[in-house]
């Protein structure tokens, strides 16, 4: 039997999916979470053989709790279930980030069900035609600083915020998330660009801006 983790803030989401699931003799849920938070201390815990993952979250995004999930735990294997239809998130989630797959929330109940079968088995879902265009986005980024390669999508919104010149609370409001929130996300953009403090991070930007332009 396969073991599955559901990853979404709205409960009756995860009320509908859990029943689809539970109801395959297969197939079973064993555990929980609305945020990013609760998600990696229950999945430690539990150690799923998949964990389906929402886009946008609370307290981040599934993008970025795939990337720390496989880096933790590389054997549970992630499926991005999002209602929202966008080639960046699609980029970010199967080739940054280390997702098996990606659907969207309209996907049939059969479709889900084979996708987390296939994935558990071990199988990347990514359709070839999505896969070829991932692969031309990485190889017309030669030369990427790495270290913006280590930042999940959110903290890349974030960044060209920051370069843009906008305040933690100004990038909250244009991001719908909290101040705290951001700060959160700033301090661990940062950390990963081994920089002290947001003018740098504003620098860094800028070069690489125009390093790409150039």
């Amino acid at each position: 039997m396969s073991t599955v983790f559901l990853v979404d803030d709205h409960e009756i989401v995860r009320q509908g999916l859990a029943g689809v699931i539970n109801g395959q003799p297969d197939l079973a849920v064993i555990g929980e979470a609305a945020t990013t938070r609760d998600a990696l201390a229950r999945i430690a815990a539990t150690r799923p053989d998949v964990a389906v993952l929402d886009v946008r979250l609370p307290d981040g995004n599934g993008i970025d709790l795939c990337r720390q999930i496989r880096q933790d735990h590389p054997e549970v294997q992630c499926l991005i279930l999002t209602a929202y239809d966008d080639d960046d998130a699609m980029f970010a989630a199967v080739v940054v980030a280390g997702a098996a797959g990606y659907l969207l929330k309209s996907v049939r109940a059969a479709e889900l069900l084979k996708a987390i079968r296939e994935v558990a088995a071990g199988k990347r879902l990514l359709h070839p035609s999505a896969e070829r265009n991932a692969m031309q986005r990485m190889r017309e980024a030669p030369g990427e600083d790495p270290r913006f390669g280590s930042l999940g999508l959110r903290e890349r919104q974030i960044l060209a915020l920051i370069a843009d010149g906008l305040t933690n609370r100004q990038i909250g409001e244009r991001l719908g998330l909290a101040e705290k929130t951001v700060k959160n996300y700033v301090s661990g953009l940062l950390s990963k660009l081994g920089l002290d403090h947001r003018t740098q991070a504003a620098v860094f930007e800028i070069e690489r801006g125009r390093t790409r332009g150039a």
